[in-house]
């Protein structure tokens, strides 16, 4: 298994998900190699629920990283799972060329860029 798949898995584990039950677990690797790592956090009021892409970014921006290699997403469900929109939006701003690497816990994984999940991103 690929060590940035493992780690994503590892932290899966502190997602807060009590409403849907989704525990994503990210971990995002820099240009340099380092990784930092990011769960979803939901809230009772729906709309102030974070990511576990997004917070795996602010977390990397925070320690003044702002170019990536690739994420490793990992969720409970059948099939890989692809980031929301929003946080397709986010890691363009940093890395557009991006690879992502969507698993399960159940150990399918599914290989992507961000170019083809978010060919006509939005940009200034």
């Amino acid at each position: 298994m690929d060590p940035l798949v493992q780690k994503a898995a590892e932290v899966r584990k502190n997602a807060y998900a009590p409403y849907s039950k989704f525990l994503v677990g990210a971990a995002l690797e820099t240009e340099e190699g380092k990784i930092f790592l990011g769960v979803n956090v939901e809230n009772a009021s729906y709309g102030a629920t974070t990511c576990a892409e997004r917070s795996a970014v602010f977390a990397a921006v925070s320690n003044g990283y702002r170019k990536f290699k690739r994420i490793a997403i990992v969720t409970n469900t059948s099939e890989p799972s692809v980031p929301c929109g929003l946080c397709l939006q986010v890691l363009h701003e940093f890395s557009p060329k991006l690879e992502l690497i969507l698993a399960t816990v159940s150990g399918k994984v599914e290989k992507t860029t961000l170019t083809r999940l978010l060919p006509k991103a939005f940009t200034l």
